[in-house]
């Protein structure tokens, strides 16, 4: 899916700079991508810390309002000594955008599953899930309808951004990671002369799980376009409520078009999903790991597959099993994943030990999350954002930090970029490393 971008310009986004401090905006939420509706806007908006939310109209007006604490549909109001509502005209850049400070911080904003961004009620966004907002100043705001909006109550768009210090830049990388063209020819030739220690076993197998839309398939993809030398999409691979991927799928990769298998081989599965009896099980997980389900197998979320199950493959070398699992989770998503999807990612993580079977983490779609990522992907580690990120993930799964490691898949481009190259393949390098782990606990000898 294209990547969403915002409406308003450098200059108008400078314009916004009405804070104590410099501030970097991350859009969240597009109303006319996402839906006009309370539901869409939580669902991108919720647990995501300090927002501004910005609303269009066909007067001219840009108009909104700031909230220094997350959304998170408690139903009632809540309290902001730094909330503030401001307008300004797009016709006017010159002129200082308008500041409404909060005069009754106790009720800053409403905070309901049925309301989209609601600043006490005196400035309500997507009224009645539709395009309009109620402009009712009050004791919470005090402003003039005509000043802020135009009393033009229909928008056009409205946008969310979350709200960063600018100054959440590290001066030092807190991970050395080397970039460019040297360093990434260097780790493409580790990976082509990488050798499994096993002499029966010639490609290491990574297993690739995750929630659905955390970017399995486009990992794939993107490790695929790195040897290919362009952009490509064997993989299955976009945006849906459902995963995208039903079968098992085992994905070799070749050093260019014409060229050798490489050492390794990464395996696809259907998305994680919180209920029962729906996406991935953690049965069937178990039996891929352990080398019984063949390649192409439709799966089944009522019924994981068993001995008798047609295709079940019963003679296991140490060739079919899976040496390596790698969970790949949405840097977007960190906080909006449930108690159920974490209880689910840490029974498997239970399942996997008992299996001694090692594991890593891929933070995926660290330039959606943080702006300054995007920006410069070399950035990724002097980020303080994608740092607590990885924190956070590593907390949540029962990982350590250690093995919890960023990605930028190619997922808006069609041309490949050398830093992300170079940060996909230094994820493979890692792979390996991991899978000679497990291949450690089997000596030097073949495994039949």
């Amino acid at each position: 899916m294209a990547r969403v971008t915002s409406s308003l310009s450098k200059a108008e986004l400078e314009l916004l700079q009405i804070f104590p401090e410099p501030v970097t905006f991350c859009l969240l939420y597009k109303a006319s991508v996402h839906g006009y509706t309370a539901a869409a806007f939580h669902s991108k908006c919720d647990n995501q810390g300090p927002t501004l939310t910005v609303g269009f109209n066909n007067s001219g007006f840009v108009f909104g309002g700031y909230i220094n604490r997350s959304y998170a549909q408690t139903g009632g109001y809540l309290a902001d000594e730094k909330a503030f509502l401001f307008s300004f005209k797009r016709a006017e850049p010159q002129i200082k955008p308008l500041h409404i400070a909060v005069t009754n911080a106790a009720n800053a904003f409403y905070d309901a599953a049925n309301s989209g961004p609601n600043f006490g009620t005196n400035l309500v966004f997507l009224s009645n899930d539709g395009a309009t907002i109620v402009s009712n100043p009050g004791e919470v705001y005090a402003f003039d309808g005509l000043a802020l909006c135009g009393n033009d109550l229909n928008l056009t768009e409205c946008e969310v951004y979350r709200v960063e210090p600018t100054g959440d830049i590290l001066e030092k990388p807190w991970r050395t990671v080397q970039w460019g063209l040297e360093k990434k020819a260097q780790m493409m030739d580790f990976i082509r002369s990488y050798k499994p220690p096993i002499n029966s076993v010639t490609q290491a197998r990574i297993l690739l799980i995750g929630p659905i839309g955390a970017g399995k398939s486009s990992f794939f993809n993107s490790i695929n376009s790195t040897f290919r030398g362009h952009v490509t999409s064997q993989a299955i691979a976009g945006s849906s409520v459902s995963s995208l991927t039903k079968k098992f799928r085992t994905y070799s990769i070749k050093s260019g078009r014409e060229g050798k298998l490489l050492p390794i081989i990464l395996c696809d599965t259907m998305g994680l999903e919180e209920t029962n009896n729906s996406g991935m099980d953690l049965e069937d997980i178990c039996s891929i790991v352990n080398g019984h389900i063949p390649d192409r197998y439709q799966f089944n979320p009522s019924a994981p597959i068993q001995a008798d199950t047609p295709g079940y493959i019963k003679a296991v070398q140490l060739k079919d099993k899976i040496h390596c699992v790698a969970f790949v989770i949405d840097a977007c998503k960190v906080k909006l994943m449930s108690a159920r999807m974490e209880e689910k990612l840490q029974a498997v993580r239970s399942k996997l030990n008992l299996l001694s079977v090692p594991q890593l983490v891929l933070l995926t779609k660290v330039d959606e999350a943080c702006p300054v990522v995007a920006e410069d992907i070399t950035n990724v580690y002097r980020s303080r954002f994608i740092q607590q990120k990885i924190h956070e993930v590593a907390a949540r799964i029962g990982i350590p930090i250690s093995c919890v490691v960023p990605v930028r898949n190619y997922s808006i481009d069609v041309d490949l970029d050398d830093n992300t190259d170079a940060l996909l393949l230094n994820t493979v390098v890692q792979m390996l490393r991991f899978a000679d782990n497990f291949f450690d606990d089997f000596g030097d000898v073949g495994y039949d």
